[in-house]
């Protein structure tokens, strides 16, 4: 298994990359649409990559940071997505859009990634919530300096759970009313009222 290659991105296409190293150009199929400000043709580049071996091909499939590698191996454990899949998703809505809709069963902003029906959908938040949900706890305790270590708390679950559902209800977008939600400092509130006039400020 190739964990990542390290090398000179020589050429762009509109779904791959190709990374020189030691004299060998390895294509990789990243999440699209592939942009300048994530790959430019002639840096140095460290590129995560999973690779998929099957009788008549092997395909690498890459990433800018690890955090999308993660995500991408857990999007192929769900039933009915592969590797082309888990790409479409991650080009359309990134790993932090992804965990928002998941977190908040938003699974018509799921669908509208390509190739992704609404029962698939439905079968991907089933599966990963929980994984998802672990890992973003961790990572926004980790991205405040501990600041945020109260969003582990049920009551402080509960009360972003009702203000997102609040922010729902008022017609916003259920991912997008979660993101607001968890975005904001659990340490600047102590009621859902509190976090839903802080959480308005962010939509």
């Amino acid at each position: 298994m190739i964990n990542y290659i390290k090398g000179k991105l020589v050429y762009v296409t509109a779904n791959s990359i190709i990374v020189e190293n030691g004299g060998i150009g390895y294509e990789i199929f990243v999440p699209v649409p592939v942009t300048p400000d994530t790959w430019q043709a002639g840096d140095e580049t460290k590129v995560y990559t999973y690779m998929q071996a099957r009788e008549d091909h092997i395909q690498l499939f890459g990433f800018a940071d690890k955090e999308g590698l993660d995500v991408f191996k857990l999007l192929i454990t769900v039933s009915g997505i592969g590797p082309k899949g888990a790409l479409g998703i991650l080009g359309a809505m990134g790993t932090d859009s992804l965990r928002f809709a998941v977190l908040a069963n938003d699974a018509k902003t799921i669908a509208k990634a390509p190739g992704i029906g609404i029962k698939t959908a439905g079968r991907l938040i089933l599966e990963l919530k929980d994984k998802l949900e672990a890992k973003e706890v961790t990572d926004t305790a980790l991205a405040h300096g501990g600041e945020n270590a109260a969003d582990g708390d049920a009551g402080t679950r509960q009360m972003v759970s009702d203000a997102a559902e609040a922010l729902a209800a008022l017609g916003y977008p259920p991912a997008e009313a979660m993101k607001a939600a968890r975005s904001v400092d659990s340490s600047t509130y102590t009621t859902v009222e509190e976090l839903l006039k802080l959480s308005l400020k962010n939509l």
